[in-house]
């Protein structure tokens, strides 16, 4: 059930409104479990098609647009945080009436996760964190480096490739390399405002909150993957190493999007954990 609402960041110093695309699943009961997906860099809420037909048996499913992305249109400012887009969610669930949910966040997602978690602890019933992580680290900061120089050259068709190649594992690209070339193609005629890329790779970037970890009480599941190649697990180890209620699975393939190269096993992990909770 795909909509819209009026969201801003209540934190911006020049308030920014626009409209944020969401989209409902699943059960319709207002009783119900939900379960909030947040998605990476791309920031769209299609990421999770992978997931919606185990999980909306069992929860209200919500997905959604990150602001200055896809259907959520909008210029960001250059200092466009993750507090930012931490706010602009809690707007939207303020909106749809949303007292309390589960979380689950990929990459940049689960910052926005940890950010919830500091500033609205009382919102998440608990977090799925995937392939996050609290603070800058070397390899990932290069790897988005390498984006931005793409970007700068106006080599967007490298970008993509790029992008390829930091999300799955090589086995995957090869079987699927007709898919993936099919889609970057597609991508490439829809390529994102650069200037909103490049404000959510500078947010994802600097964001760091190392020192405030111990104080994250959430109930918090980390899942990693060995194979990925865009930030390593050791990331999900240091957050569980720091907050109080966390805990790690590792998955030995799936490459930096798990979600979608092998859903089953990341849906089934996932599931567990939030029933196990419940």
């Amino acid at each position: 059930m795909p909509s819209e609402m009026q969201a801003g960041g209540t934190s911006m110093k020049s308030e920014m409104r626009s409209k944020l695309h969401y989209e409902i699943h699943g059960l319709t009961s207002p009783d119900a479990p939900t379960v909030v997906f947040s998605s990476g860099l791309g920031g769209a809420a299609k990421f999770w098609q992978p997931q919606l037909a185990d999980f909306t048996q069992h929860y209200r499913v919500i997905t959604y647009d990150q602001l200055g992305t896809n259907k959520s249109e909008a210029d960001l400012c250059s200092e466009y945080s993750i507090l930012h887009m931490a706010d602009e969610l809690d707007v939207l669930l303020k909106k749809l009436e949303v007292q309390q949910c589960h979380f689950v966040g990929h990459a940049l997602g689960g910052l926005v996760g940890l950010q919830l978690a500091l500033t609205q602890p009382d919102l998440l019933k608990s977090m799925v964190l995937v392939n996050a992580w609290s603070s800058p680290n070397p390899h990932t900061l290069r790897c988005f480096d390498i984006r931005k120089a793409l970007l700068a050259a106006d080599r967007k068709d490298m970008y993509l490739q790029l992008q390829a190649l930091l999300l799955f594992p090589p086995d995957w690209i090869a079987q699927n390399a007709k898919h993936l070339e099919e889609e970057e193609a597609h991508l490439l005629n829809h390529f994102p405002n650069v200037n909103n890329l490049l404000a959510r790779i500078g947010a994802l970037s600097t964001f760091d909150i190392d020192d405030k970890l111990k104080g994250i009480t959430t109930p918090t599941f980390a899942l990693a993957n060995k194979d990925d190649t865009l930030v390593p697990w050791q990331r999900s180890q240091k957050l569980v190493d720091s907050m109080p209620n966390a805990e790690l699975s590792v998955m030995e393939y799936g490459g930096h999007a798990s979600s979608i190269t092998v859903p089953d096993a990341f849906n089934k992990l996932v599931l567990e954990y939030l029933q196990r909770i419940a």
